[in-house]
């Protein structure tokens, strides 16, 4: 299933640059393009402009740990989604204000709120003793906190996140009396369906109104993630889903078209947040109320914004197929973390010529498990991959690259190569320096 075409990837991978840096390196790596996240942020603000509706997006930094999308938020103003106390650790770090991070998580800890609440932060309250747990640390540094009162979705009562009708009235009793900043409320909603979106958008506007009558700011709905990317033309995605059997992976895997992500989406990215915006005239109300709408997005903040790039140790063949082995796991791309498989087809860039006619292969890890599979289905390559050639797997850092990494066999975690476009030249770094 191959990726939608990028041009400015396609460039980057003519040259010789991948290979200098595999040769560098020794094993995988990512590439990261920052100046898309930059893009990708100033679009969603676009939308927001678009529709002259107030609001601010955060980074959710859980879709990648790398140091230069929180410094370029730091720079740009955007906000960041925490939600433990090394993420909030690393994110004032590198330069972020705390009134502009948002702190989500369940049942946080004491020593997270601890940080929050002096910095200013604006904390996701998801159970009252949480919320009585923050009150205690306002009270103890002599400031007040900035609450948001997460609401359970009615459409998703089984959900482990936010509070019930009953706990949000106690919720707002308590805010009241304890003096907290309550600015309003927000929601954990899984899918991707701007529609629902909008709509539990709406009851929380109505939510800051009744809030307002019992003395208390609320002024700012969070809506959450869930911005699709869209990874595929529909036609390619259809086809896959229609015609995928057993056959088509090694050692005959299956795999329910309900395990993958939705790697094509026609409503993706800011086009979401647009549909979202106009559905049920939720833009005008917001306008109407004076109410702030924040957002979370990570994946669609990084789409096109990196790659994975593996070296090919070795091939052999197999009835009707072949088994590539490269320099590193399936722990560095993490689809195989949710019982799924990363669709897009991984580029082969030869170390020499193209050997042959075209190939079909799985990809596997350098480690000892049978499990240990990169690309479980057997990818048609131009030719048959040798030693030393190079598999990049488009599109990966929207959690693809390091939400399961593990130094497995000892082998070292990919290292992530920053791309600096700046006056028109191309130059690398380390995102942050290799420990000796």
């Amino acid at each position: 299933m191959p990726a939608h075409p990028d041009p400015r990837l396609d460039a980057i991978l003519a040259g010789a640059l991948p290979h200098e840096l595999s040769y560098a390196i020794g094993g995988p790596f990512h590439l990261l393009l920052p100046d898309r996240f930059d893009a990708n942020t100033a679009a969603f603000t676009a939308v927001l402009d678009e529709f002259g509706v107030e609001g601010r997006v955060y980074y959710a930094k859980k879709a990648n740990k790398a140091a230069v999308w929180i410094q370029r938020c730091a720079l740009s103003g955007t906000g960041v989604d925490v939600a433990g106390a090394g993420e909030l650790r690393d994110a004032l770090g590198h330069g972020v204000r705390g009134e502009h991070i948002v702190v989500t998580g369940p049942a946080k800890a004491d020593a997270l709120l601890r940080v929050a609440v002096p910095q200013g932060c604006l904390i996701a309250v998801d159970a009252l003793d949480e919320l009585d747990r923050i009150g205690a640390v306002a009270r103890a540094v002599g400031r007040p906190a900035r609450v948001l009162l997460r609401r359970l979705p009615p459409a998703q009562p089984h959900s482990r996140f936010g509070l019930d009708d009953e706990e949000l009235e106690t919720a707002l009793v308590r805010c009241r009396e304890a003096g907290l900043a309550m600015e309003g409320f927000s929601f954990h909603l899984s899918g991707y369906d701007p529609l629902m979106r909008a709509e539990l958008a709406a009851e929380l506007l109505d939510h800051c109104l009744k809030a307002r009558s019992l003395g208390l700011r609320a002024d700012r709905i969070s809506i959450g993630g869930g911005f699709a990317v869209d990874y595929t033309d529909a036609e390619h995605w259809e086809r896959y889903l229609r015609d995928q059997r057993p056959e088509h992976y090694h050692a005959a895997k299956s795999f329910a078209p309900a395990d993958f992500y939705p790697y094509h989406s026609p409503v993706a990215g800011p086009d979401a947040l647009r549909a979202i915006l106009a559905a049920g005239g939720l833009a005008g109300r917001l306008r109407e109320a004076g109410v702030t709408l924040l957002l979370e997005p990570g994946r669609a903040l990084l789409d096109r914004a990196g790659c994975t790039v593996f070296r090919v140790q070795g091939v052999k063949d197999r009835a009707g197929y072949g088994i590539v082995t490269v320099d590193g796991s399936s722990l560095s791309l993490s689809e195989q973390w949710f019982g799924s498989e990363y669709l897009p087809d991984p580029v082969l860039l030869p170390a020499g010529e193209p050997a042959g006619e075209p190939y079909a292969a799985c990809v596997g890890g350098a480690t000892c498990l049978e499990s240990d599979m990169v690309t479980w289905r057997k990818v048609r390559f131009p030719g048959r991959p040798a030693p030393g050639d190079l598999l990049v797997y488009p599109n990966t850092a929207g959690y693809q690259m390091d939400s399961n990494e593990s130094p497995f066999h000892d082998l070292p975690l990919p290292p992530k190569v920053v791309l600096d476009t700046a006056d028109g030249t191309t130059r690398w770094r380390f995102d942050r320096p290799p420990l000796a």
